[in-house]
């Protein structure tokens, strides 16, 4: 299941544990979707969050608990806890809650490591469509067991372009020059959330934007689409999982992707 990335590199020894998370969350997430009685709340942001997203979360934490204690915890919905290492877990529990609410499977579980502010390692779990992603510093980007390499083409006129939403109550404005800069490229496609970013990663496209994100939404995927051969960074052109944007790439035409954006 991990490629050959367990025997290669330091930052890999987080893969088993991503992995064990991966499928407590996976059995849950399903268990859930699609269920008529599935409980939805509305969080202050007006976002929603589902009872998988919560039993998703304290599974994860009941996991770091077990194995690994000194291990500290980011999660969207219930914050963050301090370990005795300089080390923490990131957790979105279920990226594309609103797609999973409407019985969607564009929806993922994103894990990631984050050890002395850098993200070192990843997951990528999207268990109705039947697939999982994974990566680690210095060994590269998997879907199971095949090597992913972002796209080699050089021209926007040639590009795909991937965003999310373009409107509506309760979601955030699209950049305007978002359309701006879909008038330059081949194609476009709204898949939004970690899908387009995965997209990105194997190749299937080269520019993915999300305008607002917080840390968990960002830090798998960074990884993921770096070790890939691409590049993330936010609207401001930062590599950071705090910069409150993403933009992916294929790395040859991220700087004309913010220069289309007017950033």
């Amino acid at each position: 299941m991990f490629g050959e990335t367990t025997q290669v590199n330091p930052a890999a020894r987080w893969l088993p544990l991503l992995h064990e998370i991966a499928e407590r969350a996976d059995a849950i997430a399903l268990h859930h979707f699609g269920a008529r009685d599935l409980r939805v709340d509305v969080k202050a942001d007006t976002s929603p969050v589902t009872e998988a997203d919560r039993a998703i979360e304290a599974a994860a934490r009941a996991a770091v608990r077990s194995s690994h204690s000194g291990l500290g915890v980011l999660g969207e919905e219930a914050g963050e806890t301090g370990g005795d290492a300089d080390a923490r877990l990131i957790i979105d529990p279920i990226d594309g809650t609103r797609n999973f609410v409407r019985g969607i499977p564009l929806f993922a579980t994103l894990l990631a490591v984050e050890e002395a502010g850098t993200v070192v390692a990843g997951v990528v779990s999207a268990p109705a469509l039947g697939r999982r992603w994974h990566a680690a510093r210095g060994a590269g980007a998997f879907c199971g067991d095949r090597r992913l390499a972002v796209s080699a083409i050089a021209q926007l006129e040639r590009a795909q372009l991937f965003h999310g939403s373009v409107g509506g109550v309760g979601e955030p404005n699209p950049l305007p020059a978002l359309l701006d800069l879909a008038q330059r490229v081949e194609r476009t496609r709204g898949f939004g959330d970690f899908y387009q970013h995965v997209l990105v990663a194997e190749g299937a496209g080269e520019i993915a934007l999300d305008p607002v994100v917080q840390p968990w939404d960002i830090a798998a995927l960074m990884v993921l689409v770096e070790e890939a051969g691409g590049r993330c960074t936010s609207l401001a052109g930062e590599r950071t999982i705090y910069g409150g944007s993403l933009v992916s790439t294929n790395g040859i035409l991220h700087e004309a992707a913010l220069r289309g954006l007017h950033v």
